[in-house]
């Protein structure tokens, strides 16, 4: 008897102590949970509304919270709230940097790597690859796309609504006219598939549009609104009322072009007056990002000659621009915000590319993705949240056949393969300007990071927009015979 009480006793003691004991980490746990990083304190979230805004050929610089002396109070503000990601990767063109966001996949997987497409071609992106909205339709999302497509126009099979968008409204080719919404004398505006035929400035436009399908959105049904401004890429057109805000910058290409941004910044906050009046602000991820680079040359500012004036955009401390591998045409202004979960005033500063955003999503969405097309991109929520992404020790700028560029850790390769090539190594961490070429120094790392290049190459389609060209340039050069005509002949005769 006395054995068994003794038992008795013995047990209330442990349990007792237990109950001390979990009593004592909890209130440690409470305790630390005011210098615990924000983001360990936070379940991760599901199923959030997602706004993702892209601007076109923006620098990156450009904006007020990167010190130009551009006005974009609703970008600054966000950041404010949010997170700046100061390694943030696209790439260096348009085209491909949208279909890597959709895709969640490296452009040259489906050879979309190489320009644009031109506002004559007849290609798009493959339509067997499974896009972003198709994934998020799994988890019960609607889908919009307000503003530019660029990802195939010469057949409805590459058009937004075939692609698993629920709704569209803007631009489908990749440059127009902000007044006359055409290109090359042709109106290119459509709302769901229909042409429409409207007046307005574009930008003003596609901001009205998406406050409107805000408010008239469903809060109980999770939204993804692929807001894709067309600003500020060239033709360099604002309102005259904007203009006569920048008066004191003399040169009309930057003045216009601070015009445009700033009439972007004030749609975005149109947008987020919507969300907050429809009560969905505090559950909505936005994510802002400029396409690429700020052009540094009229070549490749688009379809429209600007060869007769500055070329405005800003990268800042970054070498080149639009087209280049270097990181002023790949590293862009970005940011992500999202209230009571991305901590306000944060900085990123680890590596991420616009693949990664396709995983996050879906992760965060609940979606699934389609196990025939594995995703390139990693889920970069830790991150977001203060911690660290999973494995990224890797950057792919872009795998041509004429040239490349991969960065590993702080190294980075840019390799240009066309005669007489090129080979440069940069040490980011140390050379973010990329001034200092170290091939000749670092002949060890030059091959490891040519060997990575050349694996990579070995599941590249042939760019779409080569075949195509080359395609057009025979059908002309070998079509018809130039002779020079016969009193040509006879003056040049000897």
């Amino acid at each position: 008897m006395k054995f068994f009480l003794t038992a008795i006793l013995r047990k209330r003691l442990i349990v007792k102590g237990l109950g001390v004991f979990i009593t004592f980490i909890l209130v440690l746990f409470l305790g630390m949970r005011e210098w615990i990083p924000f983001a360990i304190a936070q379940q991760k979230p599901v199923r959030p509304h997602i706004l993702f805004i892209m601007s076109d050929d923006q620098g990156w610089k450009d904006v007020g919270f990167n010190g130009s002396d551009i006005k974009t109070p609703n970008l600054d503000r966000l950041v404010q709230t949010g997170a700046r990601l100061e390694q943030y990767y696209a790439h260096p063109m348009c085209t491909p940097s949208r279909a890597a966001l959709l895709t969640g996949r490296y452009p040259h997987r489906y050879g979309l790597q190489t320009a644009v497409i031109p506002s004559a071609g007849t290609y798009g992106l493959a339509t067997d690859e499974w896009l972003l909205p198709q994934s998020l339709k799994t988890a019960g999302y609607k889908s919009a796309i307000v503003g530019k497509w660029h990802l195939g126009h010469a057949d409805r099979k590459y058009w937004p609504l075939q692609r698993g968008f629920d709704y569209q409204y803007g631009p489908i080719l990749g440059e127009i006219d902000y007044f006359t919404h055409s290109a090359h004398g042709t109106v290119d505006w459509y709302r769901n598939n229909q042409l429409v035929k409207e007046e307005g400035y574009v930008t003003t436009l596609l901001g009205q549009d998406a406050a409107k399908l805000i408010q008239e959105h469903d809060p109980n049904t999770p939204l993804f609104l692929y807001l894709a401004f067309t600003a500020p890429h060239a033709p360099y057109q604002a309102p005259p009322e904007y203009l006569d805000r920048y008066k004191s910058i003399t040169d009309p290409n930057r003045r216009a072009y601070a015009a445009m941004i700033t009439v972007m910044d004030d749609e975005i906050g149109r947008v987020l007056a919507a969300l907050d009046k429809r009560g969905m602000r505090n559950n909505t991820l936005i994510v802002f990002q400029s396409d690429n680079g700020g052009p540094r040359s009229a070549k490749v500012t688009g379809e429209v000659d600007t060869s007769g004036g500055t070329i405005p955009a800003d990268n800042g401390p970054f070498r080149d621009g639009k087209a280049s591998l270097f990181e002023g045409g790949t590293r862009v202004v970005a940011l992500a915000n999202w209230p009571g979960q991305i901590k306000p005033g944060s900085v990123v500063n680890q590596p991420m590319h616009i693949v990664d955003w396709y995983p996050t999503l879906i992760g965060l969405a609940g979606a699934k993705s389609d196990p025939k097309k594995p995703l390139d991109g990693l889920d970069i929520w830790p991150a977001l949240i203060g911690g660290k992404i999973a494995i990224r020790n890797e950057i792919v700028y872009g795998i041509e056949p004429f040239r490349a560029a991969l960065r590993q850790g702080d190294w980075k390769l840019v390799w240009r393969v066309v005669l007489p090539s090129q080979v440069q190594l940069f040490n980011l961490a140390k050379d973010p300007s990329e001034k200092t070429n170290l091939a000749d120094q670092q002949p060890e790392k030059v091959l490891q990071l040519k060997q990575q290049i050349e694996e990579m190459s070995r599941d590249a389609v042939s760019p779409l927009f080569i075949k195509e060209a080359a395609g057009a340039a025979q059908s002309i050069i070998f079509s018809s015979v130039a002779t020079p005509d016969e009193a040509e002949e006879i003056e040049n005769q000897p």
